[in-house]
């Protein structure tokens, strides 16, 4: 299944995020990308995305992650609501059992 997905690159403190269509079970970094979707520059809060592509992924069945999902509609690509996007601790859970 194609997801749509974050890859950090860049020097050390001057990290760029691309947003990539690849295969959900290869590594991120791998290398194996099937499109290159856009870009972010988190210090400089830039951002540019192919809508058109974006949706034609999405319309094709690609899964955006939820960091992904939350990112598409703030930048009013997508419509919805943001999904919630952390992780409970495991001590927590463990000690109500």
């Amino acid at each position: 299944m194609l997801s749509i997905k974050l890859r950090k690159e860049g020097k050390k403190h001057q990290k760029i995020m691309r947003l990539i269509l690849i295969d959900s079970r290869k590594p991120i970094n791998s290398g194996l990308a099937n499109e290159i979707l856009g870009w972010i520059n988190p210090a400089t809060k830039q951002v540019e995305l192919k809508k058109d592509r974006i949706l034609e992924w999405i319309s094709k069945g690609a899964r955006p992650t939820t960091t992904v999902h939350n990112l598409l509609i703030k930048n009013n690509i997508i419509e919805g609501k943001k999904v919630a996007n952390h992780n409970k601790a495991k001590k927590k859970e463990e000690e109500k059992k």
